[in-house]
């Protein structure tokens, strides 16, 4: 069957289930029920600190086939996912379902206990690395199931992922489960991801390489979620956390690309007191924060937020008083920690708080502007940051589909051409978030509108900037690179790419 973007997808598919067809962002809004949740009593002389992990596992008598979680603030330099899984390879035990919010190339231990049979399904916002690669050649038994930030939380909350035992790493931890990420000398600021596990899961196990005295304060994951607490040497090295570009591009033509940005912004009327904004940590995208940061204090506006993973950079234009609050779903950098450790304005929001569409109100549902990347996108506006052009998985939705259906004003930054490639096609890869909710294409080229945005159309009349259709964009990037050759793959799926409200965009086939 196609569903609404035409993309072809089995009515069932072997490993996964019965397919739901993407049929709209907004499709499939409405009145949900939450899961019920499993409680465990503890008795005023129940000891939760166990001496190693081990005994966690005879504790939450973890066996064959169940789902285990994780979450990824620590970012590449988590140790505490491979520890569990080594820990649980010694053991015997195979089948397990791993619910990890990502995955990173420091996780490539995995591939051995996939070979091994103890890993055989995964589930997962994102992902890069060697496990990337492998799971794009096939090695998984059963398509990786790739969810939106929002939607994993979504997932979680309603029961559709169902968690045996919860794995936290726990940067501070009291011996009752009290845990915060702001102590210790792993440190990594919001544990917004874990929430919905620390809530929902039926065991809870904090992992720590910091055990202080009862009770630690702040805390951000409250004993009541936590059944045991297990001390570690390290849950991992926060230098991890920057993984990835933080700085601001100095190349002449992603400055380019962020200046007309930034005069987008501004022509859309949306750049006044109590905007809201939120960037990623790309080069091109802090540049964006860099304009519109010296537009605000040009024009004296102060903003009511700016939100997502927070960076040294956000937090430079908040102290500055060009936004009132930040929204800290987890911290991109050290900087941003120490922020997030020095004031209550700077607040962590769950991932559900974030991005869930399935809850009374995300934060994404305030946004006026966000600013995004992409790896391909298609004259329909449709944006693939899922896979490369080769079709191997590189990355995924995390929050670009929430925060694009939510904002007022979706803005994609991108040179339009990147590895001697175009990045418009009439036809891309994989599709990760709808045209319907992105608004604005950028760069260096020109700018193409969204025709269904005629108001956006309407002001961007009045400036001199460069507007084009996105037709003549692809055009002008064949001209430069020329047609690419189509990639083939096989019709063995490697991945099920669900939006954030549990539907099938879009799958991945195993490339040849």
């Amino acid at each position: 069957m196609k569903n609404i973007l035409g993309r072809e997808i089995p009515e069932y598919i072997e490993g996964y289930g019965k397919v739901i067809p993407f049929e709209g962002a907004f499709k499939n809004a409405g009145t949900k029920l939450k899961k019920e949740v499993k409680l465990n009593s503890v008795m005023p002389d129940n000891e939760k600190v166990l001496p190693d992990m081990d005994s966690v596992f005879d504790k939450v008598s973890l066996k064959d086939g169940m789902t285990i979680s994780f979450h990824h603030h620590l970012r590449n330099g988590d140790n505490v996912l491979n520890l569990v899984v080594d820990a649980i390879a010694k053991r015997g035990i195979k089948n397990i379902t791993l619910a990890a919010s990502a995955l990173f190339p420091n996780n490539f231990p995995l591939i051995e206990h996939i070979k091994n049979g103890v890993i055989t399904k995964i589930v997962t916002n994102y992902m890069s690395g060697p496990i990337a690669e492998e799971i794009s050649r096939g090695i998984l038994k059963t398509p990786v199931i790739m969810h939106t930030h929002g939607g994993r939380a979504r997932a979680i909350e309603s029961g559709d992922l169902h968690i045996d035992v919860a794995f936290i790493a726990a940067p501070t931890a009291d011996n009752y489960g009290n845990i915060n990420g702001l102590y210790g000398e792993s440190a990594c600021g919001a544990l917004g991801y874990a929430v919905a596990d620390a809530q929902c899961a039926d065991m809870v196990v904090a992992v720590t390489d910091n055990l202080v005295p009862y009770p630690a304060c702040p805390i951000e994951i409250s004993q009541i979620y936590v059944d045991y607490i297990v001390k570690v040497d390290s849950i991992g090295d926060p230098d991890g956390i920057v993984s990835g570009t933080t700085k601001i591009t100095k190349d002449p033509v992603g400055l380019k690309i962020a200046k007309m940005a930034s005069e987008v912004m501004v022509a859309s009327g949306l750049v006044k007191n109590e905007m809201s904004f939120q960037t990623g940590a790309g080069g091109i995208s802090l540049a964006v924060a860099a304009e519109l940061r010296k537009y605000m204090k040009e024009n004296a506006i102060v903003g009511s937020f700016a939100s997502g993973g927070i960076t040294g950079y956000l937090v430079d234009m908040f102290e500055e008083g060009l936004f009132r609050s930040l929204f800290d779903v987890q911290c991109f950098d050290m900087q941003a920690i120490k922020s997030y450790v020095s004031t209550y304005k700077h607040q962590r929001m769950s991932a559900s708080m974030y991005a869930n569409s399935d809850n009374k109100g995300a934060v994404v549902n305030k946004l006026d502007i966000v600013i995004l990347g992409a790896t391909e996108i298609d004259t329909n506006f449709n944006v693939n940051v899922t896979t490369g052009s080769d079709g191997t998985i590189m990355g995924g939705s995390g929050g670009h589909s929430d925060t694009a259906a939510g904002a007022k004003l979706t803005i994609i930054v991108t040179q339009l051409t990147k590895a001697r490639l175009p990045i418009i096609k009439d036809n891309i890869t994989t599709i990760t978030t709808p045209g319907e909710s992105i608004d604005v294409i950028v760069t260096e080229r020109g700018i193409a509108v969204n025709p269904k945005r005629t108001d956006i159309i309407e002001k961007l009349k009045n400036t001199n900037l460069p507007i084009r259709k996105i037709g003549e964009l692809k055009d002008i990037a064949e001209k430069i690179t020329g047609k690419p050759e189509a990639i083939e793959f096989s019709d063995e799926i490697v991945a099920v790419i669900e939006y954030r409200d549990g539907s099938v965009i879009d799958v991945v086939r195993k490339p040849l």
